[in-house]
């Protein structure tokens, strides 16, 4: 009885020892981060084959080994890094357990459709000029804004995981789904299209965060006053528009014609010239109450700006500031 007892526990346990010792063999070491895509409705030897392919098991043979001891799991699509897994059943437990692989896209405050498309293009997420033409298409903000030109204001500044393979319109969805979010924690009972220009506006104005309640008091003074609102920004943001800002600003942009230039026009622009973040949405919404209509940067690059409700006042502001850039 005995040696029976024996006997069937080798011919149970040898064969599960034999393909654990498949799966621990060590994998040749990673000289760099590999990508692998296992696509939806791939067989477990078709998996073994491109996870050979890539260098990363012996075998196909390998995944199958990792079914047989791992019955209950099962393989799951999606696309995969693979940088310090150093055996076989690390590669293939990590497909397992569906721990696909998400990058990490950051939208820093007050990025314009251009900048975006500058970042994801980086990234090598999608191409910049694909980018821009998704990002031009306001049809994912109508229900919102009937009024937008294009997705600029609704690409929600912040850090997203995204696929390693996305499209532009798949990244647009993923930015305006965010925003939507954002908007709704607001509570708004003003629709958005007024208040994310104004907030944009803000937004590229400010960058100390306490004085933005300020500068959106300023803009709606002007704005009330039938004054122009003078806002730099939208100088540079209608050369972008027609592809022909320089890198710096000269007379002739300043006397550009665009909507967009709020040197030439009075009232907001036709929408945003930015993404705005949350404290510029809120700034806009709550804008403080102040007599200023004029502003200037303080001396010294401190971020800070001198507010003031006279032209004379504010001339004595900015000639301080003048005074300062020469020391």
């Amino acid at each position: 009885m005995r040696k029976l007892i024996v006997a069937l526990t080798l011919v149970l346990f040898l064969p599960a020892i034999f393909f654990y010792s498949i799966l621990r063999q060590p994998v040749p070491a990673l000289q760099a981060e590999i990508f692998v895509e296992i696509p939806r409705g791939t067989s477990t030897l078709r998996i073994g084959e491109i996870l050979e392919k890539a260098g990363l098991l012996r075998s196909p043979l390998q995944a199958v080994a990792y079914r047989v001891v791992h019955p209950r799991m099962k393989f799951q699509a999606g696309d995969y890094s693979f940088r310090r897994e150093n055996t076989a059943e690390a590669i293939l437990a990590k497909i397992a357990r569906g721990d696909v692989y998400y990058g990490e896209l950051t939208i820093p405050e007050g990025s314009s459709i251009y900048d975006i498309a500058r970042i994801v293009e980086e990234q090598r997420l999608v191409k910049a000029a694909d980018f821009l033409a998704a990002a031009k298409d306001p049809s994912l903000i109508r229900d919102l804004d009937p009024e937008a030109p294009t997705l600029e204001g609704y690409l929600y500044p912040s850090t997203y995981r995204l696929p390693r393979k996305v499209t532009a319109q798949f990244v647009c969805v993923r930015l305006t789904k965010q925003f939507r979010e954002t908007w709704r924690s607001l509570n708004a009972t003003e629709a958005p299209h007024r208040i994310l220009t104004l907030a944009s506006l803000v937004e590229k104005e400010s960058a100390v965060p306490e004085e933005r309640p300020l500068i959106a008091g300023l803009f709606a003074n002007r704005l009330k006053q039938g004054m122009k609102l003078e806002c730099y920004p939208t100088v540079i943001y209608a050369a972008l528009v027609e592809d022909r800002y320089r890198g710096t600003i000269y007379k002739s942009d300043l006397a550009n014609e665009s909507p967009y230039n709020s040197y030439r026009h009075t009232g907001l622009p036709p929408g945003p010239i930015a993404n705005p973040g949350l404290q510029s949405l809120k700034a806009a919404l709550n804008p403080a109450a102040t007599d200023a209509v004029f502003f200037v940067a303080q001396p010294g690059a401190t971020g800070h700006h001198v507010f003031s409700k006279s032209l004379v006042d504010h001339n004595r502001a900015v000639e301080a500031y003048r005074r300062g850039q020469k020391h």
